[in-house]
């Protein structure tokens, strides 16, 4: 049984930052969350430390420009929220600097409130 693909909810500026990165970057999130859109998880996407359990991925993706991370959550049955991406700039090995770790939490909050919405409204259908 092939579950219904789940829908991408972007949070604050995720959908417009991606814009900035270079092509190869942008295609290979898409491919990646594309998976996630089906119940997968594709082989570049790990657990975040720091977000208690599963359900938050980051996918990384080193290009000659740098490194860049697409992080996302799958905690919510309505979709599959796209929390922040950005290239990493800080130079101290592979740890997420703390700004990107606060909009991460911040859109995390986000996107609690957004679930939510979705379940009010598909229960009023």
């Amino acid at each position: 049984m092939h579950l219904q693909e789940k829908p991408l909810a972007w949070v604050g500026r995720s959908k417009r930052d991606p814009m900035t990165l270079p092509l190869d970057v942008r295609k290979f999130f898409g491919h990646a969350l594309h998976f996630a859109q089906n119940g997968e998880r594709h082989d570049a996407a790990k657990v975040m430390k720091g977000f208690g359990g599963a359900g938050v991925l980051e996918i990384v993706e080193d290009d000659l420009g740098g490194t860049y991370r697409a992080v996302y959550t799958v905690k919510f049955p309505e979709a599959v929220f796209v929390l922040h991406v950005f290239q990493k700039k800080s130079r101290r090995g592979s740890e997420t600097p703390k700004p990107d770790l606060q909009i991460i939490r911040a859109h995390m909050k986000v996107a609690e409130k957004l679930a939510q919405e979705m379940r009010d409204e598909k229960a009023k259908d």
